[in-house]
């Protein structure tokens, strides 16, 4: 009898008071967000950016996830010594607090006059190739990575009359993910947040002509086995398989931070995706380009980048994989030795 006491117990702990008390402290966590980004509308742009920037280079270090970009660092420069490692990881909080920040301020930042180039705070590379999309009456798909103010991009797109939908994956937080979503829809056109069904939604899209936008740089679990700095990861394989599948061109595009609080939005030429012996894209080698391409970006500029990300952790799936692999390549180094 008392172990299903205890049984009957531990369901409701599980069923409805911790979800409960999860939520309810995600409700905190937000209202602390949303007072913070009140205070901050209450200062010039510029001043808010650079506060924010100074107190998370303070607090930053004080998380557990500061632990985790410094090893995840470690092992992408091992050429780096501490110091330099430290100073990429505090320019990594500087560029998030940054980015939380210019939510508020998107309308004032986003300035960009194509009769007036060298006025505003946007750099655009590559214009040319904005307007071949938005003019060009067939799919394409842009991939990016969380570097610098990746938000800028689809608004830039957006400007130069491309319509896109972008996929993204909203924050664990409820609350603020809603607070997100709301402020991208209102700026950056059709926004499709990652669920099981939205490879669906992304190639309903591709098959009436429109164009996407996807971030390809975090871990994803049942992905394919990749290399990431060369470390083993698994990568999202969805961009090659919808290129694949509706023929279409593959654009990288990033944005730069700048100094002065400006920003460069590039789109680079299309990539030339690897082919099979039957002449459609390989998806594996594809996906490992991408990932190439942005290792490239963060290379450039790791500070930019998000190191706290578990994107090396492999799931058990992926050890299993890379175990076998091993194995038949020792069998087929035995057997030709």
């Amino acid at each position: 009898m008392t172990g299903k006491k205890y049984s009957r117990i531990q369901f409701i702990l599980w069923r409805h008071v911790i979800p409960r008390l999860r939520l309810f402290n995600y409700w905190i966590i937000a209202r602390f967000a949303m007072m913070a980004l009140w205070l901050l509308r209450r200062l010039p742009a510029d001043q808010a950016l650079d506060f924010s920037a100074r107190i998370a280079r303070r607090i930053g270090p004080l998380f557990g996830r500061h632990r985790t970009a410094v090893d995840n660092l470690r092992h992408a420069f091992p050429e780096k010594d501490d110091e330099e490692i430290e100073k990429i990881a505090l320019d990594m909080w500087d560029n998030m607090a940054r980015l939380a920040a210019e939510y508020i301020f998107l309308d004032a930042l986003f300035d960009f006059d194509p009769d007036n180039r060298e006025a505003g705070r946007i750099e655009i590379v590559g214009e040319e190739r904005f307007l071949k999309i938005a003019a060009e009456e067939r799919p394409h798909i842009l991939f990016t990575a969380h570097l610098g103010n990746f938000e800028l991009l689809p608004i830039a797109g957006a400007v130069h009359g491309m319509k896109l939908t972008a996929l993204f994956r909203p924050p664990n937080n409820p609350y603020i993910a809603d607070y997100i979503l709301s402020t991208r829809q209102s700026k950056m056109g059709e926004l499709l947040a990652s669920s099981h069904g939205a490879a669906f939604a992304l190639a309903a899209t591709l098959a009436k002509g429109g164009n996407i936008g996807v971030l390809v740089d975090q871990k994803f679990s049942r992905g394919l086995p990749t290399e990431f700095f060369g470390r083993p990861c698994e990568t999202n394989p969805i961009v090659p398989m919808l290129a694949r599948r509706f023929d279409c061109d593959v654009y990288p595009a990033r944005c730069t931070r700048l100094e002065g609080n400006r920003y460069r939005l590039e789109i680079e030429e299309k990539l030339d995706l690897p082919r099979d012996v039957d002449g459609d894209i390989d998806i594996g080698e594809s996906t490992q380009l991408l990932n190439d391409v942005v290792e490239r970006w963060v290379r450039e500029d790791p500070g930019q980048w998000m190191w706290f990300h578990k994107r090396w952790v492999l799931s058990g799936r992926a050890v299993s994989e890379r175990k076998r692999k091993r194995a038949v390549k020792q069998a087929r180094n035995a057997a030709g030795s």
